[in-house]
């Protein structure tokens, strides 16, 4: 490594005037700031002057070369003052310093030694000091230094002088199920590390307002590789060719460095893609079965997120106008639809519902079979929403098979499809154009309707015992149990798998509510769906009262965070929490998840119920006993920030 390599032009300051060692040192640190090579400028100096403690770092002949390994470095780098006066730097030979570099390293690898070895070499040479120290201009000083290496180590090639690239060094996508805040979460943080690490980092985000930031084709070309950090498929065919590492949208956030570092050493395997170029890609080696399956699930349920949300609210929007109007709900199959206004909301609501099946089984088969996917998990979905069956097709009297028959269709769908696409390869390649828009169709339509027929009238029985199941929970008092398991679930992963899947689990709720007349069935329906919400809103709320009242367990930075979890909490945002549970999960996670519970199991007892899938305390309104509600949220809140008091000790002042 040659010095003229670790030697900026701006790095350098010819014929400086400073008083004292202190000022010297000074005054090289600010020149490693000026380079940007430092990631913090006093723990770097910190680091320097505790090398000094140990023992001057003047090495005679009116040379010093000060030197610190540091995790504040970002690559490692030289910095050079000439002072002409001379500064008395505790030299043994009680010569002031006119000559001083200074190293900074990295924690990784022994390069200041290799740089100090190579510098004392030069140094050496008493002539070649002499020179160094009148150099006029920071370009007489560099070139210096060049001949002398060139003459002392002629065997040594100068690496030749690549090309620059243009745009960035990593590229990124991210996603997640909502599209609400793991996606920019885990944006940020690979956005942050690449700062640290002088890496310039560009990420694409699949939020819930579409694609942002998105990657251009030059800039997919002229990258070292690209990270995938997505809990659903994103669009991989522009990668082809091109070094691709996937993995979870949570690695994304919790190890940013690392995922940077696997495209930069060159880990990532290169991307290949079929000639179908489908929408999904593994990193470091194939996914398990089970990561693949939740990947397409979380496909179909970030896409009928929205459905659920807006139809949702417009038909708990339906009811609470009803009830202003002086509506009785119990017994009443009309309720909601009884005020003119109420039923236009109503009405537009369930239009929007009952989309919310059929696409997330279309999105759940697309994932697995690409675009010939859609029309078997649309028609599949929209089948078990009716319940069409051999005998009766229209579904007049059967019972519908509702979401988990959704969730069928789109798996069963998708991988049928797969074997129908497989079956037609072996077709004449003049049957080519018209597979995609003949074949395909044909055959799917034919299978998801037998397949649909035949599974609807089982599925059927399902939901009729599910139904029963519950209506058994809370008549005998076993709801609690459900309450905090549910409200748990939503604690412990904080939008991970255990997260979304009691989320889907109450929105599944919903529909079965929205598909019945009995009101018994649907109280316990609003009971799930209100446990859900109130698990998710725990966790931040515990943590932002923590950062309030507890201060001496959080740094400045965290504390300053809390504040948002505030309006993250009440939102019903979990994954606001997640940076908290990052840095201290067997503290953060077990006591979020404990309050979790306890709202979740008081909600329930208290009987209060929701008709809304999203919104958090401002869809208030549509809860029952909204006082007891925001009751249990404030217990299940005060008893997580007590066992995080209780577990997180102060930490030390240097760190706050």
């Amino acid at each position: 490594m040659r010095i003229t390599d670790l030697l900026k032009k701006n790095g350098i300051a010819l014929n400086v005037n400073v008083s004292d060692k202190s000022a010297a040192i000074s005054k090289l640190v600010s020149l490693h700031e000026k380079c940007g090579n430092l990631k913090d400028t006093a723990a770097f100096k910190e680091g320097i002057l505790k090398r000094e403690e140990m023992g001057a770092t003047a090495v005679g002949m009116e040379v010093a070369i000060p030197h610190a390994k540091s995790d504040a470095v970002k690559a490692p780098a030289l910095t050079a003052i000439t002072v002409p006066n001379g500064v008395d730097y505790d030299a043994a030979d009680k010569k002031p310093c006119k000559l001083i570099f200074m190293i900074a390293a990295t924690t990784d690898g022994d390069v200041h030694l290799e740089v100090l070895a190579r510098l004392m070499q030069l140094l050496m040479d008493e002539e070649f000091t002499a020179k160094l120290k009148t150099a006029k201009t920071a370009d007489e000083f560099l070139s210096i230094i060049d001949a002398k290496e060139t003459e002392k180590f002629p065997d040594e090639a100068k690496a030749p002088a690549k090309p620059a690239k243009k745009g960035y060094r990593v590229l990124a996508v991210t996603a997640c199920p909502t599209g609400i805040a793991h996606t920019y979460m885990a944006a940020e943080a690979l956005v942050k590390a690449g700062e640290k690490m002088g890496i310039t980092v560009k990420v694409e985000t699949n939020g819930s307002g579409g694609a942002k930031n998105v990657l251009t084709a030059e800039e997919i070309a002229n990258c070292d590789g690209i990270i995938i950090a997505a809990d659903k498929s994103v669009e991989t065919a522009r990668f082809d060719g091109k070094p691709v590492y996937s993995t979870k949208v949570s690695d994304g956030i919790n190890k940013p460095e690392e995922l940077i570092k696997k495209i930069i050493d060159g880990q990532a395997p290169v991307y290949r893609a079929d000639h179908k170029a489908k929408a999904e890609v593994s990193g470091g080696g194939n996914d398990s079965i089970g990561r693949q399956l939740y990947k397409h699930l979380m496909n179909g349920v970030s896409h009928m997120l929205p459905f659920v949300v807006a139809g949702g609210i417009f038909i708990a929007i339906a009811f609470l106008i009803d009830t202003a109007s002086g509506v009785q709900a119990a017994g009443n199959s009309a309720f909601g639809s009884v005020n003119p206004v109420a039923a236009w909301f109503k009405t537009i609501g369930g239009y929007a519902f009952n989309f919310m099946l059929p696409i997330l089984a279309g999105f759940i088969a697309k994932s697995i079979a690409d675009r010939p996917g859609l029309l078997v998990g649309f028609i599949g979905g929209f089948l078990a929403s009716n319940g069409a069956t051999f005998v009766d097709p229209a579904a007049a009297s059967t019972i519908p098979s509702g979401f988990l028959g959704a969730l069928l269709a789109g798996f069963a769908g998708g991988y049928l499809m797969l074997a129908i696409e497989k079956l037609c390869d072996k077709l004449p390649n003049a049957l080519e154009g018209i597979k995609p828009v003949l074949l395909y169709p044909l055959a799917g339509l034919g299978m998801v309707g037998v397949m649909m027929c035949a599974i609807n009238p089982i599925m059927g029985i399902v939901n009729t015992g599910l139904n029963s199941g519950l209506t058994w929970l809370s008549d005998n008092n076993l709801g609690i149990l459900l309450g905090c398991i549910l409200g748990s679930m939503m604690s412990i992963d904080m939008g991970g798998p255990f997260n979304k899947a009691a989320y889907v689990f109450g929105t599944g709720m919903l529909t079965t509510a929205a598909a019945t007349t009995d009101v018994a069935v649907q109280t316990v329906c609003y009971q799930v769906m209100a446990s859900v919400m109130i698990g998710g809103m725990v966790p931040p709320l515990a943590i932002a009262l923590s950062t309030t009242f507890f201060k001496n367990r959080w740094t400045a930075e965290e504390r300053k965070n809390g504040v948002v979890n505030y309006v993250m909490g009440l939102s019903f945002i979990t994954e606001g929490a997640i940076p908290y549970a990052a840095s201290s999960p067997l503290k953060v996670i077990p006591s979020c998840a404990i309050g979790a519970a306890v709202a979740g199991g008081l909600s329930w007892l208290f009987g209060c119920t929701l008709m809304a899938p999203h919104g958090g305390i401002f869809v208030v309104a549509t809860i029952g006993n909204p006082l007891l509600y925001l009751l249990a949220l404030a217990i299940g809140s005060v008893v997580g920030m007590i066992l995080l008091t209780i577990l997180k000790k102060p930490i030390d002042s240097a760190k706050k």
